[in-house]
Parts: C-alpha cells; sequence; structure tokens
C-alpha cells in the first residue's frame, strides 16, 4: 500500500521513498513506491508530474492500494529515490480545484443549485450545474465566491468516518464508504475530497467564469482560478488592444465597429457578387471571340486572374447562354478551382470532364451533365488547362 503524503501535506513538493515493485505500464517502464507526493488522475483532477531522480515521472495511476508512477526510463526495485513534484502544475490544480469547491458552494448556498460534476482541463475548468442559471444569477454567485476568496479563510483537511459524516453539513452526499478525508473552507463549505487544496482562499486569487452554456437541462460553466485567469486576462487585453488600434476606437466602441463592419463586409459581398455578375457577360464574350472549333462547337478553355469560384461559374453560364459552346474555366493560382459547362445539344457530359481532370490532378467537386464545378485542383495551371483542352477534345469527338 502507498502511503499518499498528498493527503496530509498538500502542499509538499519533495520526497524520499523506496521502489517496492517495479513493473510496465502500456509498454512503459513504471515504479510502485512506499510513500509517495503524487497525486494520481481522480476526481476530475489530473495526474502530478515531476521527478524520480533523474527520470521523468509523465503520469501517476490510482490503483486502489498503490500509486502507480509511469516513467521515462527504468527505475530498479528497491532502490531509493527522491522525489521532485512539478509545483507550478501541482499549484495550478490546487487553485482551481479549492476555486471550484468555493464556486459550487456559492451556487448551493446563494441558489440551492447543486454541482453534479466537475472536471479540470489544462486551459480551463468546468462544473455542471443541476438548474439552468440566468447571467445575472452566475455573476451575483461568482461575486459571492470572490468575497469568500479576499476573506482569505482557512481551508483545513480532517479525516473522519462515515458514520462522523453522516452528522455533519456536508454539501453533498460522500460517494465512498469507510475513512473519509473532508475539506473544509471556514463557515462556507465542508466536502469529502480526496484532491489537492490550498491552505486559504486567498491563494485561489480570483474566480473567473469565460463562458455559460445549457447542458443537460442545467448550465455548464468554464471557469479559471488564479494564475489561469490572469493569462486569460493578459491575452484578452492583448488581443483587445490590437483590435482597438487597428479599427481606431475606443475598448467600449469595439462592438459596435465590429457590427458595423460585419454589415459593411456583408454588403460589400453582394455588391461584388452583382458587378462579377455584370462583367462576367463582358468577358465571356470577350472569351468567345478566342474560341477553337471542334467539329463544329466554339471550345473555350483558359485560366483567369482575379477571378474566384462563383465568378468562374457567371462566365461560363454566359459563355453556354451562346449555342454551340462547351468551356472549362480555371482559376490562376494554386489550389485550382475549375467550372466546367455546355450549351443546349452539346453532346458533352461536364461533370465526366471534371471526373477526369480530378483523376489528374485531384481536388473534390461534381455537377450535372451540362454544369459541373470543382476545387482544390493541384499542379502546375498550365498543365491543367493543357490537360482540360484534350479532354473536352476527346469528349466531343
Amino acid at each position: 500500500m502507498t502511503d499518499r503524503i498528498y493527503y496530509g501535506e498538500p502542499a509538499r513538493r519533495a520526497f524520499d521513498a523506496v521502489v517496492t515493485r517495479a513493473l510496465e505500464y502500456g509498454g512503459r517502464p513504471a515504479v510502485h513506491l512506499d510513500r509517495t507526493a503524487f497525486y494520481p488522475t481522480s476526481g476530475g483532477q489530473p495526474f502530478d508530474t515531476g521527478r524520480l531522480g533523474d527520470v521523468d515521472v509523465v503520469e501517476a495511476v490510482d490503483e486502489d492500494e498503490a500509486i502507480l508512477h509511469v516513467l521515462s526510463a527504468p527505475i530498479a526495485e528497491g532502490a531509493a529515490v527522491h522525489g521532485d513534484i512539478d509545483w507550478p502544475r501541482r499549484f495550478d490544480h490546487m487553485q482551481q480545484h479549492t476555486g471550484q469547491h468555493v464556486l459550487s458552494a456559492a451556487f448551493d448556498r446563494v441558489f440551492d443549485n447543486r454541482t453534479t460534476s466537475f472536471h479540470m482541463g489544462a486551459d480551463s475548468a468546468t462544473i455542471d450545474l443541476a438548474r439552468e442559471m440566468t447571467a445575472v444569477e452566475v455573476e451575483r454567485a461568482v461575486d459571492e465566491a470572490n468575497r469568500v476568496v479576499w476573506e482569505d479563510r482557512p481551508v483545513s483537511i480532517r479525516m473522519v468516518s462515515a458514520e462522523e459524516a453522516a452528522t455533519l453539513p456536508l454539501r453533498k452526499e460522500p460517494v465512498r464508504s469507510g475513512l473519509l478525508r473532508l475539506i473544509e473552507i471556514a463557515d462556507f463549505d465542508l466536502s469529502a475530497c480526496g484532491g489537492t487544496h490550498v491552505a486559504r482562499t486567498g491563494e485561489i486569487g480570483i474566480i473567473a467564469v469565460s463562458a455559460v452554456e445549457r447542458f443537460r437541462g442545467g448550465s455548464r460553466l468554464t471557469f479559471l482560478c488564479g494564475g489561469r485567469a490572469l493569462r486569460a486576462f493578459r491575452l484578452q487585453r492583448d488581443a483587445l488592444a490590437g483590435s482597438v488600434r487597428h479599427l481606431s476606437v475606443l475598448p467600449h466602441e469595439l462592438p459596435g465597429a465590429i457590427e458595423r463592419m460585419q454589415h459593411e463586409h456583408k454588403q460589400a459581398r453582394k455588391d461584388l457578387a452583382r458587378l462579377q455578375q455584370q462583367l462576367a457577360v463582358h468577358e465571356a464574350s470577350r472569351l468567345l471571340t478566342r474560341a477553337r472549333d471542334v467539329d463544329g462547337v466554339r471550345v473555350v478553355v483558359e485560366a483567369l486572374d482575379a477571378w474566384d469560384a462563383a465568378g468562374l461559374r457567371a462566365i461560363a453560364s454566359g459563355l453556354t447562354a451562346h449555342e454551340r459552346v462547351a468551356a472549362a474555366l480555371f482559376t490562376s493560382t494554386a489550389p485550382v478551382a475549375a467550372a466546367i459547362a455546355r450549351s443546349s445539344g452539346v453532346n458533352l457530359d461536364a461533370n465526366a470532364v471534371l471526373r477526369t481532370l480530378m483523376g489528374a490532378f485531384g481536388g473534390r467537386g461534381g455537377g450535372r451533365p451540362d454544369l459541373a464545378q470543382g476545387a482544390g485542383l493541384t499542379g502546375d495551371v498550365a498543365d491543367i488547362v493543357d490537360a482540360a483542352k484534350t479532354a473536352l477534345t476527346v469528349a466531343l469527338r
């Protein structure tokens, strides 16, 4: 059985131990120790990493009676080792986990809304609440949670029997039996928990909820504590500063400026589409003067500068509005877009021609016998144009 130092001393950064068993886990070397400060994945909290001597501990796994330490290199059974915890990672987890206790207790005390699950990721953590919360209610609970953080209340650990726990005002009923480890935030929360926690709420720093969404009839909250909240603030500060600088507006004017830009962009796209349609008629007439004759069909095969896929389609439609025309049009830069079209009555399957080109140059697309469009063709544009000329000639004869 492994003596779990982190239960009583969550702030312990180093320890000495003896390897009681050397084994493999998932094809990697691993060991059991007689005692450890490495926390394994459990209760929504990720595992600790660090070192045993000169060997990296890359994962810690709870095997009930023992903690399995997955290593970067083998260590012999019976070896005496010195362990060092990756403290920044551990302290980050302690901030998030204790912050979760405070935040969940705030929702429970203010709104009688219990937390149904907790998950801690690498960049943020989430809690799921049984009932849906409004934005105003969330902020009220967050304010209450931060009040408790800034009051720097003590966070204590005690071990009790299941019978004793049954007489205590626990926030939620324990899922384990036997001896229970309780985490108490003075005059605010009492919960059974095996995770690592800070010694005082002030070490949490701040609790910030960054997102709220509906989830299974309740609410899922994404939150950040301490160092994570500071990093998120810096990221958002830099993004905000860059945005207001480029848009030449004040911070409070940014939402309105973005809304105006979106409206202007939408209108510009409509105007561009209208102008492309008008220009496509003239471009089709110009290209038709350069058509070559293949068995009485005027064939146009061109790579066009400054036209997108929608423009190619418009030009192709303009060309095939004339009688006895077949066209293969391409953008001039890779990845290449294509439009294959033919006039009514011309014996040509545009989709079959496109499939031939995609077989040689990749890409995706499809369509009808009279009009097919593709995108993502790769290779030299001149080679694609030559292949299209050949394909159309073969198809028309």
